[in-house]
């Protein structure tokens, strides 16, 4: 029986149900038909005038809103006409918008407007409405719509105030001076690959400088900065990414950037499926990982597999568990992309020893407890405890040890680190699945921690952490610590 393995591509989702479609309308100098007088009605002609819609109101009676809106509209004209709707009305409109009180008026409306093929909406009645209107983000041309189908509009109110208080308001500018640009940089002589390199340059100076104003000389910096690439540009690029240790909630923004824009997506078995929920849908994902005596793909396979996608032209994340930096083997992926002459970056996570301390609340390092933290590997290469691990520096006992990946290793690893001077009633905990909804521990002295694994094993990788830090771990709640048993 062979361990290796080949890659596995893995499917994106299938999209998951969508209470409504969300779509933007080109309103351009088309023309919109509202029906009534009232505020709402007057807050829907602002909408559709801001898109640039020629907005005709049909009201016997129009409030001062109203008038306001049609004696000073935002984009695109709003006239008011002092009289009911008529069905000729609708002819030639690209939306109709009705204001009424009773499900009759509805109706009527509703009806002539599909029999004319005008998409309606009647407002605050959703079951004669084709479309409806969401909360709006605007730094237009950036336009970020939020609909609850109607079921919690002060929800979305909420949803839109959050989002409005986290995206910067220079945002608009960028996406203006994009809107401006494109047409330039599809002139510039320059290749597919290289407009798309400009944009990702562009996305990624922008993120950096929200509330600056785009410059002519920011746009001439940027095309430079490609063109200085070479024949490179048509060349793809390798990104190493972090995926911490579970909790896709502990992605940094950098990670999200990488996964939004990849080509291709290289993961291993440790990365939780609700970070791939981060990536561009189109993107292809392959399963590339390593199970602990089991079947792997080959570090080698690995390495060409990135090395022969980037050189297609692919935008590859190689997506790690923890910190790609930390028993990772991106040494291996590092100088293969750089024998290839491949642009590379480093994505790094959150490693699994501070998602599992920051779920126990417990330090890695303190004073009077330990003034310098170590990680060590539980095997070596040929899945055997490691012949130069430093027995002295393990035993110290104003040191914290992070050991992982030590399941088939730890009772001789524990045994040997008693022989030479480590305390056997030094603190311990072993940590499975950290920063997930499942995370399990079981802590004690690190004398009898192995015995207590054998009495509740722990499903999947463990992380083991030892040191004087963890002493306080005895006072955590029964609900802190999730699936845990403490000595």
């Amino acid at each position: 029986m062979t361990n290796h393995r080949a890659p596995v591509e893995t499917p994106s989702p299938r999209m998951g149900r969508l209470a409504r479609l969300p779509i933007f309308v080109a309103l351009e100098d088309k023309r919109a038909i509202i029906a009534g007088g009232g505020a709402a009605a007057a807050w829907k002609a602002e909408l559709l005038s801001a898109a640039g819609a020629l907005v005709d109101v049909y009201a016997e009676t129009p409030g001062d809103d109203l008038v306001a809106v049609s004696a000073d509209p935002p984009h695109g004209a709003v006239v008011l006409h002092r009289r009911a709707w008529a069905e000729s009305d609708l002819a030639r409109a690209s939306v109709a918008v009705g204001a009424f009180e009773t499900d009759d008026d509805a109706a009527a409306f509703t009806c002539a407007a599909r029999n004319a093929g005008v998409p309606v909406n009647v407002i605050d009645k959703p079951a004669f409405c084709d479309f409806s209107f969401g909360s709006i983000v605007n730094r237009s041309p950036l336009v970020i719509g939020i609909s609850t189908d109607g079921a919690a509009p002060v929800f979305a109110q909420a949803v839109r105030a959050k989002i409005e208080a986290l995206l910067p308001k220079g945002f608009a500018r960028w996406a203006q001076a994009a809107a401006r640009w494109r047409a330039v940089v599809k002139q510039s002589g320059l290749p597919f690959a290289g407009r798309r390199t400009f944009w990702q340059l562009f996305a990624s100076f922008a993120l950096r400088h929200p509330n600056a104003d785009p410059t002519d000389d920011n746009f001439a910096t940027l095309l430079e900065q490609v063109r200085n690439q070479g024949a490179a540009v048509e060349n793809g690029s390798v990104t190493l990414v972090g995926a911490g240790p579970g909790d896709a909630e502990l992605l940094t923004l950098r990670a999200v950037r990488a996964l939004q824009s990849a080509d291709v997506i290289l993961f291993d078995d440790l990365v939780s499926r609700d970070v791939l929920d981060f990536a561009r849908r189109e993107a292809r994902k392959l399963q590339v990982g390593k199970t602990g005596y089991g079947p792997s793909c080959k570090q080698d396979d690995i390495n060409a597999l990135i090395v022969g996608l980037a050189k297609q032209g692919k935008r590859v994340v190689r997506l790690k568990g923890g910190d790609p930096l930390i028993f990772a083997r991106a040494d291996e992926e590092i100088a293969a992309c750089q024998d290839a002459g491949i642009a590379l970056d480093v994505v790094p996570g959150i490693t699994a020893a501070q998602g599992a301390a920051s779920r126990l609340q417990v330090p890695l390092t303190g004073r009077g407890h330990a003034r310098r933290l170590q990680y060590i590997t539980g095997h070596s290469r040929d899945g055997a405890l490691p012949d130069d691990i430093d027995w002295r520096a393990l035993a110290d006992p104003a040191t914290t040890t992070v050991i992982y990946m030590p399941v088939k290793t730890l009772s001789e690893l524990i045994g040997n680190a008693i022989e030479q001077g480590l305390d056997p009633q030094t603190p311990a905990a072993a940590i499975a699945r950290a920063t997930l909804s499942d995370e399990a521990v079981v802590a004690g002295a690190v004398g009898i921690l192995f015995a207590r694994l054998a009495e509740q094993p722990l499903p999947g990788p463990l992380l083991v952490i030892i040191g004087h830090t963890l002493a306080q771990i005895d006072q955590l709640k029964p609900a802190q610590t999730k699936q845990s048993v403490f000595a």
